[in-house]
């Protein structure tokens, strides 16, 4: 399929002109999108809904702003799993073009809610861990419970509000604006907007964790001059190189898993796509949702209070399974001593 070139608002606004962005052309590469989303989908459901189950199930974890700042995420990143994954493939596999323009700016406002919410909750956590290292002995002063859940009302408000404007008239079809070529009916000042907005979002988080590896730096080096006792230096350059790894594992997946998708937004801003570099988007698109299904792994389950609940759970489960598969020997071995009586 050749690249759409729609000049007439009456065209470019047409339920038809949506054809033209359905750029997977071969079963192979429709079944390798489905593959994807099902796989990716399932497992980030699955991770992040254990994570909202040991958090809330937990009133010591439930109360720290910390761990209410990974539940947004985790929500965040439930909700893009769902609705990308049934929107794309119903869109890029079954070809649906039987809805009006304001259900897919509606679904696609639902897409940005949620992911624009899991980037955002990303930067709370960044800001959270930011202030524990640079103000520790302020910190419980500063974030407390309540200010946590304001920061979250604002961040999932803002995220929204950001998300429905083109529903709400932002639309290259009601202003008679050039359209985006990655998504129909999308302005491409909108598209520049959201981007830069992303842009800031994900430049806050790299400087906050930074600042972070910067400081674990200063305390090794600070202990290393001072000779502090051999124990204490051991164990907290454990923690700082563990801390290192993880921080570095955050920016890693961060910039590897949104990059390609940045990068081919903004080129489609300034230069028209080809329809191979479309295909690439389509596929590059699934990467958010992998950043979705790696987040809790990161985030949650690397939390030795998160860990330690999950094994809890686990054996908890364990004991139950093996008492339903005793319960029926034992209750047989009860018959047997009746009918011998």
């Amino acid at each position: 399929m050749d690249i759409c070139k729609i000049h007439e608002n009456a065209s470019k606004c047409s339920v038809n002109t949506m054809e033209c962005f359905m750029v997977l052309s071969t079963q192979a590469q429709k079944i390798s999108i489905a593959m994807l989303c099902g796989l990716f989908g399932t497992l980030c459901i699955f991770e992040n809904s254990l994570v909202l189950y040991l958090i809330f199930s937990s009133p010591r974890t439930r109360r720290k702003p910390s761990y209410l700042f990974i539940s947004s995420l985790a929500l965040a990143d439930i909700l893009a799993s769902i609705i990308f994954v049934c929107s794309f493939v119903n869109f890029h596999v079954f070809n649906e073009t039987d809805f009006s323009k304001e259900t897919f700016l509606l679904q696609l406002g639902g897409v940005n809610t949620s992911f624009s919410a899991s980037l955002s909750s990303l930067l709370l956590t960044a800001l959270d861990r930011y202030i524990s290292i640079s103000r520790p002995s302020k910190y419980k002063l500063l974030m407390t419970g309540k200010r946590a859940w304001i920061a979250l009302g604002v961040v999932w408000v803002t995220c929204t509000t950001i998300a429905s404007l083109p529903l709400l008239g932002w639309n290259c079809c009601t202003l008679d604006s050039t359209c985006s070529e990655l998504f129909p009916f999308v302005d491409d000042n909108y598209l520049s907007s959201w981007i830069c907005f992303t842009m800031v979002l994900l430049g806050c988080i790299v400087y906050a964790y930074a600042h972070v590896l910067w400081r674990a730096h200063q305390h090794v080096a600070y202990m290393e001059k001072h000779q502090v006792q051999v124990g204490k230096q051991n164990t907290r350059m454990r923690m700082d190189v563990m801390l290192a790894k993880t921080l570095v594992m955050v920016l890693t997946v961060l910039v590897l898993c949104w990059s390609p998708v940045l990068v081919l937004m903004i080129y489609s801003i300034f230069a028209r796509l080809s329809n191979r570099l479309r295909k690439v988007f389509a596929f590059c698109s699934t990467l958010c949702l992998l950043n979705s299904m790696v987040n809790p792994i990161i985030y949650a389950l690397r939390s030795k209070e998160l860990y330690s609940s999950l094994r809890m759970v686990f054996s908890r489960f364990r004991r139950q399974l093996k008492a339903s598969e005793e319960s029926p020997e034992a209750e047989s071995n009860h018959k047997s001593s009746m009918i011998e009586t």
